[in-house]
C-alpha cells in the first residue's frame, strides 16, 4: 500500500517529465526525480520516456530510498503508515544522507514526539525552500493523517 501511495504523491510533488531536465540545482533529471548522473537511463531507453519507463524509474529510485532509509534508520518502519510516506517522501526530496541531516527532527519522531518533529521540520530551510509539499508534510508528521494537495 504505501509504494502504490508513494508514486501517487512523489508524481504530484515533484511532477513527472518524460524528456530530460535540469533540476533547481543544475542537476540533469528526469521522470518523477529521477537523478540521471546518479543513475543513468538503461541501455537502449530513447526520450520521450513513456509512463512504464517512468514508474519503472521510480519504483527503482524507492527501493533505493527504502534500503537507504533501513540502513540508516532502521527504526522508521515501525512508524504509522503516515509518517513512514512523509519520512520517504524527505529522503527522496533530500536524500537520505540530506534527511539524516535533520538530526533533532529524527530522533524527535522516532520517539513518538511527533509536534517537536513537525517544529524542526518547519523550522529548516528546507521548509522554506520546499513550500506546499513540505506544508503538507509537516502537517501529516503533526497529526498522523495527509493532507490532500
Amino acid at each position: 500500500m504505501i509504494l502504490n501511495l508513494m508514486i501517487a504523491e512523489l508524481r504530484r510533488d515533484e511532477g513527472v517529465k518524460y524528456t530530460r531536465y535540469l533540476d533547481t540545482k543544475g542537476i540533469p533529471t528526469t521522470g518523477v526525480g529521477h537523478n540521471l548522473q546518479a543513475k543513468p537511463l538503461p541501455p537502449g531507453w530513447t526520450y520521450p520516456l513513456n509512463d512504464t519507463q517512468v514508474n519503472q524509474l521510480l519504483s527503482t529510485d524507492l527501493q533505493d530510498i527504502f534500503s537507504g532509509l533501513d540502513a540508516r534508520l532502521p527504526w522508521w518502519r515501525k512508524l504509522d503508515e503516515v509518517r513512514q510516506r512523509v519520512i520517504t517522501n524527505m529522503a527522496f526530496n533530500l536524500g537520505v544522507d540530506g534527511l539524516i541531516q535533520f538530526k533533532n527532527t529524527l530522533a524527535a519522531v522516532q520517539r513518538g514526539d511527533y509536534t517537536a518533529a513537525a517544529n524542526g521540520m518547519q523550522a529548516s530551510a528546507w521548509f522554506v525552500q520546499v513550500g506546499a509539499r513540505a506544508q503538507r508534510l509537516v502537517q501529516a508528521m503533526q497529526t498522523g493523517v495527509m493532507p490532500a494537495a
